[in-house]
């Protein structure tokens, strides 16, 4: 599942075309039909979160092509002219820059094409990024990052720790993968209130792994590189608890925005063990 960590490998692949020229692009996305990219100097490529950002420069001024992976997306790069390895119906963007190389987008969740003057208005909202240089030091946030994720958290006591991790608002980068198992490592069940959790424990929790997840193009909370042994809960409802061996369970959390509720985000799925997650408050920050 891509998270903050899979945007930040992709941007770092894709940095090698700073400063090509786009020879040739195929926009396969309804509303960006028309446009062309065709001419534009790549600039810029940098990840925030889960979102991915080109700078595109030409005669004309400057865009963003702003994607998001959202559950399936990936990206491909070829030799031009060579067979591509992800079928030809699932392109969303196809793009040939100077040098002979060739960019698939296969199953992109999101593709927009806007000035980029636009970029704080439509991005703004987004929270800190885990794996911004500013996350521990002054920069757009200050203090820091780290600060101010913790701080949009406790301003809403009364959230689920598990809605407010998710959501990209307080900070970005964090899905489903990453929730479970920092709440599984924080012995949290994901619908205790933030006013129970220690915030600032469980957001450094979260950078650290994801952090430590960087080198290696294959995501572990355990330890544990192998596939199927690579987490606590995330997708091991029924199976045993590596710990201490009860049935790891599955339910969803969060649900449509109401007047009572105007900051519940989009029902996800839960995984937690009964035994190591406590959803007692008196008892929900204790680290295991």
């Amino acid at each position: 599942m891509p998270e903050g960590d899979s945007v930040w490998r992709l941007s770092g692949r894709l940095q090698p075309l700073t400063g090509r020229t786009i020879e040739h692009s195929d926009l396969r996305v309804p509303r960006l039909a028309t446009a062309s990219l065709d001419g534009a100097v790549i600039s810029r490529v940098w990840p925030h979160g889960k979102h991915l950002f080109w700078r595109l420069d030409d005669d004309a001024g400057s865009r963003i092509l702003h994607t998001h992976l959202r559950m399936e997306g990936h990206w491909r790069i070829h030799a031009v002219g060579t067979r591509w390895s992800a079928p030809a119906h699932t392109a969303r963007i196809v793009v040939r820059v100077s040098g002979g190389v060739e960019l698939v987008g296969h199953e992109l969740g999101l593709v927009e094409l806007w000035p980029a003057e636009e970029f704080d208005r439509r991005m703004g909202h987004l929270g800190p990024d885990l794996l911004a240089d500013d996350w521990t030091t002054p920069g757009r946030w200050q203090p820091s990052g780290r600060e101010e994720a913790i701080r949009r958290i406790l301003a809403d006591p009364r959230r689920s720790i598990g809605e407010a991790l998710l959501d990209q608002r307080n900070l970005a980068g964090i899905g489903n993968e990453y929730r479970a198992e920092v709440c599984f490592l924080r012995g949290l069940h994901p619908a205790v209130p933030v006013s129970a959790v220690d915030v600032p424990a469980i957001v450094d929790l979260a950078a650290k792994l994801m952090r430590g997840n960087l080198a290696s193009p294959v995501r572990t909370f355990t330890g544990d590189h192998r596939k199927g042994e690579t987490t606590f809960t995330f997708g091991r409802k029924g199976r045993p608890c590596r710990r201490c061996g009860a049935a790891i369970l599955s339910d969803t959390l969060g649900g449509a925005t109401t007047a009572a509720a105007p900051q519940a985000g989009q029902e996800r799925i839960i995984w937690w063990c009964p035994a190591c997650q406590d959803s007692s408050p008196s008892r929900s920050s204790r680290p295991r």
